[in-house]
């Protein structure tokens, strides 16, 4: 099975940031739908569905395509490309 740590890392790397930059804190998320845990949990680089990235994109007004800008480097490499 592929290893997606590295993506999930950079992930919630990228989400702290984004929050940190929008002046918001974890507890200003628990109002657009997530608890607090949760959201330290996205952060921490904990996997997550790709409903929850979305709505973690909206939340923090954030285009898909932004939040993942440049992650394709962070995906394992399919056996099928090496050949």
């Amino acid at each position: 099975m592929p290893d997606f740590s590295a993506f999930f890392v950079a992930l919630g790397t990228r989400v702290r940031k984004l929050r940190k930059k929008r002046g918001l804190s974890q507890e200003d998320m628990i109002p657009l739908g997530f608890s607090a845990r949760h959201w330290q949990q996205i952060e921490a680089g904990r996997p997550i569905t790709m409903t929850t990235l979305l709505k973690v994109c909206h939340a923090l007004e954030v285009p898909l395509s932004e939040m993942l800008a440049g992650f394709d480097r962070l995906l394992p490499k399919n056996d099928k490309d090496s050949e």
